[in-house]
């Protein structure tokens, strides 16, 4: 199966010169390798410490002694993530992960300092145009301790990010520019001592607990640090127009094409297939960056994309480049993730076994048809699906009414 590449700048090689360049770095042709250190942009990462776990897009390693930053790195969109490590004597436990989106351009060389305080790569050094321009003159003296960008991974890469550009990264990734594995928390209110508990009628903290629920009243409330959040488009909890009618709430219930039409009108109006991209940056978000929130929205995005039969009509495109991606996200994710995660409720199997029984429905593009029978096969073949049994949930759906809303 074919994807419809849009990364195109990521890309700037020869079909032959990839085949090459999908070998391992060692044995990479010497003509290709010079086109790549010429064209690639760099990655100078100063004063990373020893053991730190550093990686960019599907690849990571663990940082040595004379690391200095990445060298080759084909232009386009990439990920950039690291964790952390204590010291091999303090016990060498890694942290969480934090990640970010760049946009590299040909020969761009961008420099950031590690900030030892903050754990966290600072990027402010890039914007010394004096400073770049003298990294950018040593870059051959600099050449031994720069890593080489690790091109057999590259096609995985872009299998995974093709629908997703820099402008939708910067509108989902938190005002922060960081994406993090572990939420950054802060108390709702700042309570530090007793008075201010009493005026909220909160329980004192210095009396025993005589049940659990008081025990948990007395906990602080947390919330998320302002600009830290991940800013995934809302996915309507209301499926059904305003003033529906019962009829046209069970109807809305079954075909959620009014939620996904509603969320297409107000996130991605100019461009609705920039849905995909943010199916794929919170795919890359839980797979690479360990955001479980990414796994959710992901679950979450595609189960409303899938059972969205009156849409499945009218957007030929955009549910063929939904097949496109979901054949390259299940082909990359690890085979007992379906055991531990997605079979627990059986959210994958049901949500495809509605995707195809619509797909192949009256008034769905041929195109689009024959797409998904092939897909079907596909996924039925890798992992031992079984999607024509008959559906569990063929019983009546229930649904809460509005407001006002009797049945007579």
């Amino acid at each position: 199966m074919e994807i419809l590449p849009s990364t195109q700048s990521i890309n700037n090689l020869s079909k032959e010169e990839m085949d090459r360049a999908d070998m391992a770095n060692v044995d990479m042709d010497p003509d290709v390798a010079r086109r790549l250190f010429e064209e690639g942009a760099t990655l100078v990462l100063l004063g990373v410490p020893q053991g730190t776990e550093l990686g960019i897009d599907y690849k990571s390693w663990q940082v040595g002694p004379r690391f200095r930053g990445v060298k080759m790195i084909p232009p386009g969109l990439h990920f950039l993530h690291y964790c952390s490590a204590n010291p091999p004597q303090c016990g060498g436990e890694i942290g969480p992960k934090t990640g970010l989106f760049l946009t590299l351009k040909p020969r761009e060389v961008l420099l950031a300092n590690w900030d030892p305080k903050e754990e966290d790569l600072n990027f402010s050094a890039s914007q010394n145009e004096e400073e770049v321009s003298q990294i950018r003159a040593n870059l051959r003296d600099l050449d031994p301790f720069l890593g080489p960008y690790p091109y057999e991974v590259m096609r995985k890469w872009v299998s995974l990010t093709d629908r997703l550009t820099q402008e939708v990264a910067n509108e989902l990734q938190p005002l922060s520019g960081r994406v993090c594995a572990f939420s950054d928390v802060i108390p709702e209110l700042q309570l530090k001592h007793t008075k201010d508990r009493e005026e909220q009628n909160l329980p004192r903290n210095d009396t025993a607990c005589q049940s659990m629920k008081e025990g948990l009243d007395k906990l602080p409330r947390m919330k998320q640090r302002e600009g830290t959040e991940l800013r995934f488009s809302h996915i309507p909890r209301q499926t059904y127009p305003p003033g529906a009618t019962p009829a046209q709430i069970t109807q809305c219930s079954l075909d959620l094409s009014y939620a996904l039409e509603t969320l297409l009108e107000k996130h991605h109006k100019l461009q609705p297939l920039n849905v995909l991209g943010e199916l794929q940056f919170a795919f890359v978000c839980f797979l690479i960056g360990n955001v479980y929130e990414g796994f959710e929205h992901w679950k979450r995005l595609l189960a409303l994309l899938c059972r969205s039969e009156d849409s499945m009509r009218s957007r030929k495109d955009l549910y063929l480049g939904l097949i496109a991606v979901l054949y390259h996200q299940l082909g990359e994710i690890p085979p007992d993730f379906f055991v531990d995660i997605v079979s627990q409720n059986n959210f994958l199997t049901s949500t495809l076994q509605d995707f195809f029984q619509f797909a192949i429905g009256p008034g769905v593009d041929s195109t689009l048809r024959k797409r998904a029978e092939k897909f079907k096969a596909h996924v039925t073949k890798k992992f031992s699906w079984d999607f024509d049994t008959d559906l569990e949930d063929c019983a009546p759906v229930v649904v809460e009414l509005p407001e006002g809303v009797t049945l007579d």
